[in-house]
């Protein structure tokens, strides 16, 4: 089977949609080696991604070639890929990341979609109306248009019900995985060198994920005042919500609560998330939320949101608190901080849980999905 992707965002996003990409292609490399896979990009970043695709001989790459597309990069993702899907006779090609091209209906292939969420329609104050519109209307025209979407959680499903009027049968939910070596325990060696690298304390809580007001970092922040005396390290991106973030850090003086990590690498994650007491993720709302995986293949305790996806991915023993309330995020925290033995058995159970999101699972279902 000749299977392709818009891997636009495995080669260039670092975070959500590009670990998600990343992880789905190489998974499937890994367990249906027989395929071969076709790659659309706007361009080729030389990372680690682009250096296993060269490596692997299953594999082909397209990229904008005539002066247009070279300059209207937008245009040919949502033009130019389908003549080269008739051309390459593709047979099934997945969109991971919302959208499908506009053209796409004269592609006689099977045509799947993968739709992380629909946040900027549940709550339109967090996103910019032009933003808005333009994922409206690419996200409604690539669920009308395709053969079978793929929500990564209930919750989502229930959204494109909702929100799109999209019958149920259409839909499929197929969670989201990890990389692999989240499962895998580092070495001793891997393990000092990451600390050495980050100068990571002995003890923190621990935040992953894009600085942004839908993420809710403020309220760790602020919770770290009823806190006893652990320091909370920060990875992720900085958007304009890191200046609100700031301001509130100094004014309460707990500059030195909070670390911010620079230059964090995929290989330096696990070590990270391993080492950290609890992960903490009170999102207001996420289409699967990746970071809690990592952190329960980790065997690190999770507090997250209740209701939305985040029982679907947190299971049953994780902590679940509201997302705006520092007070019970501090207490939730300080139970953790004060039982050893419950932060144990909360792991193990959440290791246990996590298994459900292991990549062989995760693309069994989803070969099963490009054979039907």
């Amino acid at each position: 089977m000749n299977i392709a992707f818009d891997a636009k965002r495995a080669y260039l996003n670092t975070s959500g949609l590009g670990n998600y990409s990343r992880t789905l292609i190489k998974s499937l490399n890994k367990y249906y080696p027989s395929n071969q896979y076709t790659l659309f990009t706007t361009r080729q970043a030389e990372n680690d991604f682009q250096k296993y695709v060269s490596n692997q001989k299953n594999f082909s790459i397209h990229e904008p070639i005539n002066f247009i597309d070279k300059k209207i990069k937008a245009r040919w993702r949502s033009y130019g890929i389908t003549d080269l899907l008739i051309e390459n006779n593709i047979n099934v090609y997945h969109g991971l990341s919302n959208e499908l091209p506009f053209n796409i209906k004269k592609f006689k292939g099977k045509k799947i979609v993968t739709v992380h969420d629909l946040i900027f329609l549940r709550y339109p104050k967090l996103y910019p109306l032009i933003d808005s519109k333009i994922y409206n209307k690419k996200f409604r025209h690539a669920c009308d248009i395709s053969d079978i979407i793929i929500a990564t959680s209930e919750e989502t499903k229930r959204d494109i019900e909702k929100y799109y009027f999209i019958p149920e049968t259409k839909i499929k939910v197929v969670y989201q995985s990890c990389d692999e070596n989240y499962y895998i325990q580092p070495t001793p060696e891997q393990i000092q060198n990451v600390t050495s690298k980050h100068n990571l304390p002995d003890n923190y809580l621990l935040y992953v994920g894009t600085i942004e007001e839908r993420k809710n970092l403020l309220t760790i922040i602020k919770a770290l005042e009823f806190v006893k005396d652990i320091p909370l390290v920060v990875v992720g991106k900085k958007l304009k919500y890191f200046k609100i973030v700031m301001e509130y850090i100094k004014e309460k003086k707990l500059k030195n609560r909070v670390i911010f990590l620079k230059d964090v690498t995929n290989e330096d994650l696990p070590v990270i998330y391993q080492k950290a007491h609890v992960f903490i993720l009170p999102s207001i709302s996420e289409g699967f939320g990746i970071p809690i995986i990592e952190s329960l293949t980790s065997k690190t305790p999770v507090i997250t949101t209740q209701g939305g996806c985040f029982p679907e991915v947190g299971g049953p023993d994780s902590i679940y608190v509201q997302p705006n309330d520092e007070n019970e995020l501090a207490e939730k925290i300080n139970y953790l901080l004060d039982s050893e033995s419950t932060c144990k058995q909360i792991a193990e159970k959440g290791f246990e849980y996590a298994q459900l999101f292991h990549p062989s699972t995760i693309t069994k279902q989803l070969m099963t999905l490009y054979n039907s």
